[in-house]
């Protein structure tokens, strides 16, 4: 029988090891998998890649994780906003690496990992700094840019409802990065505010088929 649930969010990411790869879910605060960071963060895995749109917001969530010098280094589109101090300060004290990628170079990029894709010209981006470094080409007069895939060992997703085959739906904005995370993931851990028998869930409304999701894990009540 299939069960990809776990009893506890701690068990969901136990073997989360140091210098692991990991995407982490969220727009800002809207589907971001708060609880299982809260849950790496007391495992203490560090040295890790951390994969998001932004680099933290406040005191909690990615923030934290910084904060506790867990983070080596960052690929985001966003990192600097009001309330990112805890980047700010890694950053300036030289304590984080930071890749900068354009949010749609990001979401394509994952998305080509999770699609099998070797990588993709796209324009934005060219004539800057963050073209240094990589192949440029002219296509039907237009300048592009070579972006490589974002791989990663582990993504930490939050979703609205899942069942035990890993089968989810998302809380309408909520999705954001969420199902491209999930293809391109060795391993995808889910977050849900409600686990559901098999059959209850609309095939239909299914956006992430749970043959790219290994565990299912309910947030605390």
């Amino acid at each position: 029988m299939i069960d990809k649930t776990f009893e506890s969010l701690q068990q969901a990411v136990a073997d989360i090891p140091d210098g692991a790869t990991v995407m982490i879910g969220g727009f800002g605060n809207a589907g971001m998998p708060s609880a299982l960071i809260d849950a790496l963060l007391e495992q203490g895995a560090r040295e890790l890649t951390i994969v998001n749109n932004n680099a933290g917001n406040g005191e909690t969530g990615l923030a934290a994780l910084i904060k506790a010098k867990r983070v080596r280094k960052i690929v985001c589109s966003f990192p600097r906003q009001a309330d990112s101090w805890h980047f700010d300060a890694a950053y300036r004290a030289g304590e984080i690496e930071l890749e900068l990628t354009p949010q749609g170079n990001l979401a394509e990029r994952i998305r080509a990992a999770g699609a099998g894709i070797g990588g993709f010209f796209s324009p934005t981006g060219y004539g800057t700094l963050l073209a240094e470094g990589k192949e440029t080409r002219v296509i039907d007069g237009k300048h592009y840019v070579f972006e490589t895939p974002i791989h990663a060992d582990f993504a930490l997703i939050k979703a609205l409802r899942g069942d035990r085959w890993g089968n989810l739906v998302y809380r309408k904005t909520a999705r954001n990065f969420g199902p491209i995370m999930a293809m391109a993931a060795k391993t995808t851990i889910a977050q849900v505010a409600e686990i559901v028998p098999l059959g209850e869930l609309d095939p239909e409304a299914i956006v992430t088929p749970g043959i790219f999701v290994q565990r299912v894990v309910k947030e605390a009540a």
